[in-house]
């Protein structure tokens, strides 16, 4: 995803909703935000979200039901590859720094990682 299709903040929050439930209309989407929003407000993030081509619809009665054309996992690497790139200057450890430094990170939470890296490590040498 480009730079000009990133998600801002209560875009994020309304595309949670359809990656959760599958598809929405306005109403639905809108009650179901953690946010209160006007029927009007949710009703243009759902269009600019379908004009930045993360949505489609489908007409259903009067009403439109929307649906995610982007993957959650997909939007995850592209935020995070831009975070990285931005705020980190392209350093993912400085990123899980970060994390570590600022959030409670276990021990135990620590040697998953560590083993996920050693089994990341391992499958790179066996394709090369």
């Amino acid at each position: 995803m480009a730079d000009d299709r990133s998600l801002g903040e209560r875009e994020l929050d309304v595309m949670a909703v359809l990656w959760a439930h599958g598809s929405g209309t306005v109403d639905e989407v809108q009650r179901r935000l953690g946010v209160k929003l006007a029927y009007t407000t949710v009703l243009t993030i759902l269009r600019n979200l379908e004009a930045k081509k993360f949505l489609r619809h489908e007409e259903e009665g009067r009403a439109h039901r929307y649906f995610a054309r982007v993957q959650q996992g997909t939007a995850q690497k592209s935020a995070l590859t831009r975070l990285i790139d931005t705020l980190f200057h392209g350093s993912p450890e400085a990123l899980i720094a970060r994390l570590v430094d600022d959030h409670d990170v276990s021990p135990a939470e620590l040697q998953k990682l560590a083993a996920l890296l050693d089994r990341r490590g391992a499958r790179r040498k066996g394709t090369r």
